[in-house]
């Protein structure tokens, strides 16, 4: 069975080498590049999630899932949509709904940054912008007791930003559990890929 792993707004694809690193089984490991999927199209949120939705559904069989941030958006949206398609689904600093004024003051940042400092990120500077003012109104509030398969949410404690909304979905998805990792803010897949590596690889051998 496939397991994609998908890398949030701030990191490419690569963000996830690390982690693969640890893991002794990494021959159905897919890493797509988000900005890559789109194939030229403008980068709205709907565009990024249609291109997801295709590749994810290409792709023969039952599928497990696991995002960070804006990968985890994709996932949490892609197994609201098509419960049947994902086995398994792992959410790593995920938030349930776009905070509009956290949203709204980073778009500012975003803008005043010179373009070098995206050279690193998933997304230029352009789409980067664009994409985040397309994200303001996603919300999953009322949607998210919809998921049926076998759901892990985790979070950095340091991940102020996240930590609410991981004890939120942990409650509101039925039967999903919830590893919270010490020591460790957003980037998981980056900053603790040796624990992280351990924790999927356990999850998804049950």
């Amino acid at each position: 069975m496939k397991t994609i792993l998908i890398h949030g707004s701030g990191h490419k694809s690569t963000s996830w080498d690390k982690t693969i690193l640890y893991m002794k089984d990494d021959k159905d490991i897919l890493c797509p590049n988000l900005a890559s999927i789109l194939n030229g199209k403008e980068s709205t949120y709907m565009n990024l999630y249609s291109s997801f939705v295709e590749n994810c559904n290409n792709i023969d069989g039952q599928i497990n899932l696991c995002g960070l941030s804006l990968g985890g958006i994709l996932a949490l949206n892609y197994a609201i949509d098509f419960p049947d398609k994902v086995k398994k689904l792992v959410l790593i600093g995920t938030p349930y709904k776009v905070p509009r004024v956290m949203f709204g003051i980073q778009n500012v940042i975003f803008k005043l940054i010179p373009k070098s400092i995206f050279e690193n990120m998933a997304f230029n500077k352009k789409d980067t912008f664009v994409l985040g003012q397309s994200m303001k109104k996603l919300d999953f509030t009322n949607k998210v007791q919809n998921i049926k398969c076998s759901t892990l949410i985790i979070c950095g404690k340091k991940d102020s930003a996240n930590i609410k909304s991981a004890y939120y979905l942990s409650e509101n998805i039925r039967n999903a559990q919830l590893q919270i990792i010490e020591n460790t803010g957003h980037v998981v897949n980056e900053e603790n890929p040796k624990i992280l590596a351990k924790i999927l690889e356990e999850y998804y051998r049950i």
